[in-house]
């Protein structure tokens, strides 16, 4: 089976090396030096075996593949899937990205499409090297506007070794409640997640950001498949140092996934009737806070 992989950063590169056991694997990213060094030594992934993948920043010299994962920042997905639309004409795409709305946009480009949610993190540490931080769960399901087949669907989830779902949006919606709750308070402060739960009425703002995106998950008929608040406060113990990747992408002045994340919360609310006054806040502060980079005197 052949696979692409679309955005080989941290996550993607952790899937890439997991899939080049199963699979003949190709890889498009933007970064020259990371492609080329994974053209020349391979992926290495530390700790671990150097997996021998296909890299390249010219999506035109990838053939077509049967089964792709996009693993893009939510903000580059309409750029990424125009690129490698053609690599997909007919096979079935997995988004694996942070927040809700990326399905809609890779289902523009291909025929079928998974709903990916990981908890996989890493880090890259050099060009063609990256780090494994934490190996969390990966779950898969059909995205129902546009399904991926069964097959299709398990086929994947064997190879990364996920789970294969009939509904994977628990699990999405579980994460993304996690994230928007968190990422934006600590891009906002500068604040560490334990540090941002640790100053009682930041706590207290996560919480309400949970509960208001909570209710519009109830809305959609979503079943949460664990509790949101209380991951955060785990996470807080268990991690307390944590950069969240909102934050440094602030500290970095890039771009920020806040329109998939708190501001795909206010989206689905507002289809279905539910106000998200305190997520349409926290979009409108960050959205405000990336603009303040470029302004000129």
């Amino acid at each position: 089976m052949r696979v692409c992989v679309v955005g080989c950063g941290a996550i993607g590169s952790l899937f890439a090396a997991r899939l080049a056991a199963h699979a003949e694997v190709w890889a498009y990213d933007v970064s020259a030096p990371h492609v080329e060094a994974i053209h020349r030594d391979g992926l290495r992934i530390e700790g671990g075996a150097v997996a021998r993948i296909n890299a390249r920043t010219d999506a035109g010299e990838i053939p077509p593949c049967e089964l792709g994962i996009v693993a893009t920042k939510a903000t580059f997905t309409e750029a990424a899937m125009a690129a490698t639309a053609h690599v997909f004409a007919g096979g079935a795409v997995c988004s694996v990205q942070n927040g809700i709305g990326s399905e809609e946009v890779v289902a523009r480009y291909v025929p079928r499409v998974i709903r990916g949610v990981t908890l996989l993190a890493g880090h890259v540490v050099a060009p063609g090297v990256v780090h494994e931080d934490a190996p969390g769960t990966t779950w898969l399901g059909p995205f129902e506007p546009q399904p991926a087949r069964e097959e299709e669907i398990r086929a994947l989830a064997e190879m990364i070794g996920g789970v294969a779902l009939a509904d994977s949006r628990g699990a999405q919606w579980t994460k993304l409640l996690f994230n928007a709750a968190t990422n934006p308070l600590a891009a906002l402060t500068g604040l560490t997640h334990g540090e941002l739960c640790a100053q009682p009425e930041l706590r207290a703002t996560v919480t309400a950001l949970v509960d208001e995106g909570r209710a519009v998950a109830d809305a959609l008929g979503i079943t949460l498949d664990s509790d949101p608040d209380a991951l955060i406060t785990r996470a807080a113990e268990e991690n307390f140092a944590h950069k969240p990747s909102m934050l440094q992408d602030v500290l970095a002045h890039r771009p920020t996934e806040i329109d998939a994340l708190n501001g795909g919360i206010v989206r689905a609310g507002k289809a279905v009737g539910v106000p998200t006054p305190l997520h349409a806040a926290i979009a409108a502060l960050i959205a405000g806070l990336e603009a303040g980079w470029n302004h000129k005197d």
